[in-house]
């Protein structure tokens, strides 16, 4: 249990179904149906991007997240394309409340909701964003990702999009693709593809509401990943000190990387804020490094 009385941030990575992490993150022959307990006692946060492809998993799945997850664990859920993408949040209010309604077991561990935009998704569209913010249950945050070009031009559309995000007190999505997108030798096929699955937009740092939400797409080269993680120590630590709690999502191009990354870096933000550590992966015979 994290004690109150000390700073917040919730750490986690895309998912915690991964068969690569055995031997890392997880014990060498554990089983799949073991991984979020496993997952749970390092990380207290994850994305759902299960939901956004797959819709609202059954009851019985939820029920068994929530026996298996701690109560400051996070859940942060992406709203189902089928919302977002293929009706463009346009009539969708009995699905999303529907969507809500199936996550009941896990209302009191669910950080921000993400609503992930299409990337054409633009200036025009946003009364469906506003109809959606203003149904949103207040008990559970809200982060939306945007990705049209128009909102990220420092404009009358960028001003917009941020003046309705704070009136509903809905954070903004920080996408930071620049390590990915660095430079590199490395002709591999995971990187090509997630250059080509992550837009290439400019890194807006902004904090629209109580929870701000960084994807950090990391690179296969660990020297840039410091270089690029480097002002976010600074900003983290400036959220925590305004009594913001913050959620640090750490990816890889292949995500086979993405714990050990996301411990490198939790280290070093614990160099400059009182942090908790985090607990040995079980698959490590190592002692903790943290």
């Amino acid at each position: 249990m994290t004690d109150a009385s000390r700073p917040t941030l919730h750490l986690g990575l895309p998912m915690w179904a991964n068969s690569d992490w055995r031997g890392t993150l997880y014990s060498p022959h554990s089983k799949s149906g073991d991984w979020l307990e496993e997952y749970a006692k390092v990380f207290n946060a994850v994305e759902g991007n299960t939901t956004f492809y797959s819709g609202a998993p059954k009851v019985e799945t939820v029920v068994n997240w929530a026996r298996q997850a701690p109560e400051d664990f996070r859940f942060c859920f992406k709203l189902p394309a089928r919302l977002t993408h293929e009706q463009r949040l346009a009539g969708i209010d009995r699905e999303f409340d529907d969507f809500i309604a199936r996550l009941a077991p896990l209302h009191d561990r669910l950080g921000p909701m993400m609503v992930q935009l299409p990337r054409d998704f633009g200036p025009r569209e946003l009364p469906f964003l506003k109809a959606l913010l203003a149904r949103w249950p207040p008990s559970i945050p809200c982060a939306v990702e945007v990705r049209h070009e128009e909102f990220f031009h420092k404009g009358q559309a960028e001003r917009d999009l941020n003046r309705l995000l704070i009136t509903y007190a809905a954070d903004r999505v920080m996408l930071d693709v620049r390590a990915v997108f660095s430079s590199s030798i490395d002709p591999s096929s995971a990187l090509i593809k997630a250059r080509q699955e992550k837009p290439r937009r400019p890194l807006h740092v902004i904090s629209t509401g109580n929870f701000p939400l960084i994807r950090f797409i990391g690179h296969f080269e660990d020297t840039i990943n410091q270089a690029c993680f480097t002002p976010w120590i600074e900003q983290l630590g400036l959220w925590i000190k305004q009594g913001k709690t913050p959620f640090l999502f750490v990816h890889t191009p292949d995500n086979r990387g993405a714990p050990t990354l996301a411990r490198a870096l939790y280290r070093r933000l614990r160099d400059g804020i009182d942090l908790d550590p985090l607990r040995e992966f079980s698959g490590e015979r190592q002692q903790p490094l943290l």
